[in-house]
């Protein structure tokens, strides 16, 4: 099977959602093996200017930051190593995904044992007729179709100087829409009734934390013993000469026992989004938007609560138009996105937001092989209720990215 060097790939790489873009497949028996991957790297310039009064964040924008960095890392997507196995028993469809997500940077001299991910360990059964299962560790569901649908995803995007040594790199996660994550969980998905399909399961309650960039004003750590959390999406996809693709999804966890300056309590996290991406003669249009109370920015339940334990409110946006040049290959692509955390009356702030620019060129040398060129611009504006900070990150990537 033949893998394309295109979007539709690396999404379905990133959520290891069909075999039919299997890289190296293998018959064993009962079972069919499909080993596939990625290996990218990229050579980033990072330049900061101005001041954000509030410490570093994750966009690498914070105080005093005047200086360039020069870095060699992964982009958004890390390097990845993924073996998967299906069969047909018993009248059902059972299948497995296991991977391992070596980080290609270190940044300290003698030490080359660099960050590891283990992205992916799940199961699954069904049938066409009435639909899957999933156990186990994968691609959350609410959010996701957000970062599918980037297309930094091929490429570098934001916190190139600031996570060098890191795995991955934060591509338009933060300005523009929340990190679906990586969630163990238990899931349905439905069968593909004429391009409308649905997916809804259970997946670990998480923590929910402080970023510790000064936003509390007490500087408190909020931690908790959180349920279980509901996530669902729903799409419909259609093919054509205008071919294109709509979908909605959201996220509901209770959130116990946080510790605040009152004492114990507890509130409901909630969030949801809604997207569209449309293709026509080479042209991609895609628009996204997202709210949510106590979801963060960033992170999910990272800063979405104040001292006293109550919801910040939070939205997130972006549009991107991309262009396909007939018999080259060669997609470009121009991006706008924005993240925003609104402070309570308790906060030292009003607003935190976090926004991005981006422009990019993809071009493929062979079927297996990018070429990735992309400038962006992240900037981060503090509103302390007195004057608004702001500082900006501006950074070129060239690199490669390799799929098989």
């Amino acid at each position: 099977m033949k893998t394309k060097l295109n979007l539709a790939v690396a999404s379905a790489l990133l959520a290891v959602a069909s075999s039919a873009n299997a890289g190296i497949t293998i018959p064993a028996g009962d079972w069919t093996l499909d080993i596939g991957g990625v290996v990218n790297a990229y050579y980033t310039s990072t330049s900061y200017s101005g001041t954000t009064g509030v410490g570093t964040g994750p966009l690498g924008l914070g105080d005093a930051l005047q200086d360039t960095t020069s870095n060699i890392t992964t982009g958004l997507l890390p390097n990845y190593l993924s073996v998967s196995g299906k069969t047909r028993q018993n009248d059902l469809d059972v299948g497995f995904t296991i991977s391992i997500n070596p980080g290609a940077s270190t940044t300290q001299a003698g030490i080359q044992g660099s960050q590891q991910e283990n992205r992916q360990a799940f199961l699954t059964f069904g049938d066409k007729s009435w639909g899957s299962i999933k156990l186990g560790k994968d691609l959350g569901i609410y959010a996701s179709d957000a970062i599918l649908n980037d297309m930094t995803l091929l490429g570098v995007g934001s916190s190139a100087g600031s996570l060098a040594g890191n795995t991955t790199t934060l591509g338009r996660i933060g300005t523009g829409f929340m990190y679906a994550d990586w969630k163990s969980q238990v899931a349905y998905s439905s069968p593909n009734f004429n391009g409308f399909s649905f997916t809804v399961g259970l997946t670990q309650g998480w923590n929910a934390l402080d970023s510790g960039y000064g936003l509390n004003s007490s500087g408190s750590t909020l931690r908790s013993g959180s349920q279980t959390a509901y996530e669902g999406k729903a799409s419909y996809e259609w093919a054509g000469d205008v071919a294109g693709k709509v979908w909605v999804s959201g996220i509901s966890q209770e959130v116990e026992g946080l510790q605040t300056n009152l004492g114990v309590t507890s509130e409901t996290a909630t969030a949801f989004d809604i997207g569209a991406n449309v293709n026509v003669a080479g042209f991609g249009l895609t628009g996204y938007y997202g709210q949510g109370e106590g979801i963060g920015q960033t992170v999910q339940f990272m800063d979405g609560f104040d001292e006293n334990g109550q919801t910040r409110d939070s939205d997130q946006w972006y549009v991107q138009a991309t262009y396909t040049i007939p018999g080259v290959g060669t997609k470009l692509g121009a991006s706008y996105g924005e993240s925003t955390l609104d402070g309570n009356a308790v906060d030292g702030f009003s607003e935190l937001q976090d926004s991005m620019w981006t422009v990019g060129a993809y071009h493929p040398i062979t079927k297996h092989l990018n070429l990735v060129a992309e400038y962006s611009q992240s900037e981060r504006e503090f509103n302390d209720r007195v004057v608004t900070n702001s500082a900006e990150a501006k950074t070129i990537s060239l690199g490669a990215i390799l799929f098989f």
